[in-house]
């Protein structure tokens, strides 16, 4: 396309990106820009008609979240603006959801889908043919790094990124197997290849074979980044990648031998085992483990956004996401919702049972006693907050925490109800120095949560925080998945 400003002074020629219902942009040789549609003239076919210029958000990305979680989204959207909506098959990969202020009216917006993979969907974003990616793993360097060559902005920044939902990776064996039980080391080293029978894991003696989703699934590439590789291994060739879930999940239930990664919405017959580790901290994909993040292989499912303006229709989608309406859309969908739930103390006695068997001479009892004081008058929320590994930086799902908390706060939801941001660590180094260190990672949420309401908490609300250091262990300190879960800041509010 061609675009002329009304003296003929300027004259861009590029490729078209997009339209939010004001500006256009078009990818030059200059790179991206941004013009004011009604200051220019506009020659060529992309050129958008403001007569029947109709809003459209195109996505791209995993099949798991464009065939059933975001559609279903949308349709609440719909609901909640009082409009209605139509479905349209454009071919097996592409469709349509139009939004109609009444039965048969003008479009007020459409939703376009391609359904692919996670890979896929970031090739579209970066190919300007996708305003929003569908992803099961957070974004990679080298698409963070690509994105910003093109005008995308920063794709790993926390304004480029939402979390819709939760689901999990879930190690699964055939219901004919009697195995419970078996530890993320064990998993990294059996996808690695150093295990070839099931008596290496400590089981009765039989051929272990290994299956994943497609190579280009975000679930899959999830587990081999933060699993397999985050053990310093690499994949074993003996892997075998299966075409979808429900291929993966069939192969599994037919193999005595067989284990398997499947997502948690996504495990047909087989049967799904707890992940367990040396110190005897056993974890299983609830509910309520996955919203608090203390199973270890919660995977939440992203939107990833462009820098650049998309149509307010997108915006108002965004914003709607964050509410009540959409959680209820997320968890009818067969997903976990983020929203907060308490999590009362009588329903953690394991938690506490396991926090006196592993408190070393560096804990006294007194400070067990002191935790216990604290606490015993507070209920725990699932909103819980993480941080990457070696860094101060909440992790993506902390940070979606975040957002949503602040939100809670503004709409009222914890007036008149203290809450205390109560810190945690691993078990490395004094324990002095670890409950210094807890309390630090406290006081930074608290900031970060003060920065999102502006500086100041509205009246009424008080937050303050409090640290134990090592005292309530959710998992083993001998690898570096149970520190991670044991680092950790958990929110508690009053009773």
């Amino acid at each position: 396309m061609t675009l002329k400003s009304e003296n003929g002074g300027l004259v861009v020629v590029g490729r078209f990106i997009g339209f939010d219902g004001e500006n256009i942009q078009v990818e030059t040789e200059y790179g991206a820009l941004t013009l004011r549609y009604i200051s220019v003239s506009c020659a060529g076919d992309p050129c958008p008609d403001l007569s029947t210029y109709v809003p459209e958000v195109r996505f791209s990305g995993a099949s798991l979240m464009a065939e059933i979680l975001v559609p279903s989204l949308v349709e609440g959207f719909a609901r909640s603006k009082g409009l209605q909506v139509t479905f349209e098959q454009i071919d097996p990969l592409h469709f349509r959801q139009t939004l109609f202020a009444d039965a048969v009216g003008t479009p007020v917006g459409r939703f376009v889908f391609h359904v692919a993979t996670t890979d896929e969907g970031f090739a579209d974003l970066i190919a300007h043919e996708a305003d929003i990616v569908l992803s099961l793993r957070e974004v990679r360097a080298e698409e963070v790094r690509r994105g910003r060559e093109v005008g995308l902005g920063q794709l790993d920044g926390p304004r480029q990124s939402r979390i819709v939902g939760l689901d999990a990776l879930v190690p699964v064996v055939s219901p004919r197997s009697s195995v419970a039980a078996i530890s993320l080391t064990q998993i990294a080293a059996a996808f690695a290849g150093d295990f070839a029978d099931w008596a290496d894991v400590g089981e009765d003696a039989a051929p272990m074979t290994l299956h994943l989703g497609p190579a280009t699934d975000g679930q899959a590439q999830r587990f081999i980044d933060e699993v397999v590789r985050g053990s310093e291994r690499i994949l074993s060739p003996t892997v075998v990648h299966h075409d979808s879930y429900a291929a993966l999940a069939a192969a599994v239930v037919a193999d005595p031998g067989a284990l398997g990664i499947l997502s948690a919405t996504a495990l047909g017959a087989t049967q799904p085992i707890s992940l367990r580790d040396n110190c005897g901290f056993v974890s299983a994909p609830r509910v309520d483990a996955m919203k608090t993040d203390d199973y270890p292989l919660t995977a939440p499912l992203f939107l990833y956004l462009p820098s650049r303006r998309l149509p307010s229709l997108a915006g108002d989608f965004l914003a709607w996401l964050r509410g009540p309406e959409a959680q209820l859309v997320v968890r009818r969908a067969g997903f976990v919702d983020q929203g907060a739930v308490p999590v009362p103390l009588n329903t953690q006695g394991h938690r506490f049972a396991n926090a006196i068997v592993a408190a070393g001479d560096e804990i006294p009892l007194a400070e067990l006693q002191r935790m216990v004081r604290v606490l015993g008058t507070q209920v725990r929320i699932s909103t819980s907050f993480r941080f990457d590994v070696v860094s101060t930086r909440l992790d993506a799902q902390s940070r979606s925490n975040l957002l949503s908390l602040a939100q809670a706060i503004r709409d009222g939801r914890y007036d008149g109800r203290p809450l205390m941001l109560v810190g945690f660590s691993d078990g490395r180094g004094s324990a002095e120095a670890n409950r210094e260190l807890s309390s630090a990672r406290a006081v930074a949420v608290l900031r970060d949560l003060e920065t999102l309401m502006g500086g100041r908490f509205p009246e009424g609300v008080v937050v303050e925080t409090e640290a134990f250091g090592e005292a309530l262990p959710m998992g083993c300190d001998d690898t570096e998945w149970g520190r991670q879960i044991n680092r950790r800041v958990e929110l508690w509010v009053a009773e």
